[in-house]
């Protein structure tokens, strides 16, 4: 039997796997995964979740492969608006770090693997969990048929589509939102460098992220007509006819809503999404505790989602092995849940101020937004106390 289980092996599970082994807890890590997800969508890792993954020795080697991204421009019709330094966010990490979520996570691996090559066990799918007070049964299936594992303590980090939060039934405060966005990944032919810059279109944002590799993240807000985020076929929209949102839609896009040309042909990734944000209304229940995306989804509009998910995680070692010593932890992990919680509202509402920002507006209303934005980043102050905002400070 195991001290600690944890459920899901993404960047959250893997990373409080790192943090409880250096701890000297025996953790077993169930992952229904066969592999790792060879595609990524997050990419962002901002100052706290560097200072918080630095605990577990990777962070240095984050960072020799990621992008730092140390300023931000908005720019509108071909001009400057604004710029944002991320210079006084964090004496440590004054850059919010751009690196793709599957090198992230093969890198919290090796360090798991460092510390236990034999904690970590893949294709292995939960299906029931019972508490009996003193210890969590889990009942999984793989190939080798069904499987028993029990510990003291159980830790889910296993998704927005979580089933330990589905088998006990904890509810979510749900909210949809009718943004979606077409995203991929191309050659970085810009000239921005290190830079990110957010382009404020009429038509709706675009925002182009540098990363490894001399690549570059483009993501559309997409409007009225624009192929759905769920994908699929479409009769074309603002940026011209598309068959469901393919790479030389996002092309003629991008071209129609900032001028700069991409090369289509040098696609790497295209997904597209829709944007929700879904609170789960506990985090712990008897000695099972929820993390991540399990616990809170937020929109992926300003990267926070990970970040969050690696921030529950640090939060609630020194809890996981204070309960290992015998300790009563009860109001500890209520203040963690209520913090958490607190944590991830905050963020669900910079997301909502995110997006707000890059819906699509009539010429009349673009115009003051965006005399609205370069006044206020003229204010040295305001521009710092948003760079903080941005960089979950």
């Amino acid at each position: 039997m195991a001290e600690v289980l944890i459920i899901g092996a993404g960047p959250v599970g893997l990373f409080m796997a790192a943090l409880l082994l250096q701890e000297g807890v025996d953790v077993q890590i169930l992952e229904q995964r066969s592999a790792p997800e060879p595609h990524s969508r997050a990419i962002g890792i901002h100052p706290p979740a560097l200072a918080a993954l630095a605990g577990t020795g990777v962070s240095e080697a984050l960072v020799a492969e990621g992008v730092p991204i140390r300023r931000g421009v908005a720019l509108a019709g071909g001009k400057c608006l604004a710029q944002m330094s991320f210079a006084g966010v964090s004496d440590r990490f004054p850059f919010v770090l751009s690196l793709p979520q599957g090198r992230t996570e093969a890198l919290l691996e090796r360090r798991v693997n460092e510390l236990n090559d034999g904690a970590l066990h893949r294709g292995v799918r939960l299906i029931r969990l019972s508490d009996d007070g003193a210890r969590v049964t889990v009942e999984a299936v793989s190939g080798r048929g069904t499987l028993s594992y029990a510990a003291p303590l159980v830790i889910a980090a296993d998704g927005v589509r979580s089933t330990v939060r589905a088998l006990q039934g904890v509810a979510l405060r749900a909210k949809e939102y009718p943004d979606s966005y077409l995203m991929g990944d191309f050659a970085d032919n810009t000239g921005f460098g290190p830079d990110a810059a957010l382009f404020l279109a009429g038509a709706g944002i675009v925002e182009s992220f540098p990363l490894p590799g001399h690549l570059r993240r483009w993501v559309v807000r997409l409007g009225a007509g624009d192929p759905p985020a769920a994908g699929g076929a479409t009769a074309g929209g603002q940026c011209g006819d598309s068959q469901g949102g393919d790479a030389l839609w996002l092309m003629r896009c991008v071209r129609e809503r900032t001028g700069l040309d991409i090369d289509a042909g040098t696609n790497s990734m295209l997904s597209s999404f829709g944007v929700r944000t879904r609170l789960a209304r506990r985090m712990v229940t008897g000695r099972v505790v929820t993390i991540g995306d399990a616990a809170h989804e937020v929109s992926p509009i300003g990267g926070q989602g990970m970040n969050l998910g690696w921030l529950d995680a640090a939060a609630l070692v020194p809890i996981a092995t204070a309960a290992m010593r015998r300790q009563q932890v009860d109001g500890a992990l209520k203040n963690f849940e209520r913090t958490r919680l607190r944590a991830a509202a905050r963020a669900a509402r910079q997301a909502e101020i995110n997006m707000a920002l890059g819906r699509p507006l009539t010429d009349g209303l673009l115009g003051l937004r965006n005399r609205a934005i370069g006044g206020v980043a003229a204010v040295p102050a305001v521009n710092a106390l948003i760079a903080r905002r941005f960089t979950m400070q």
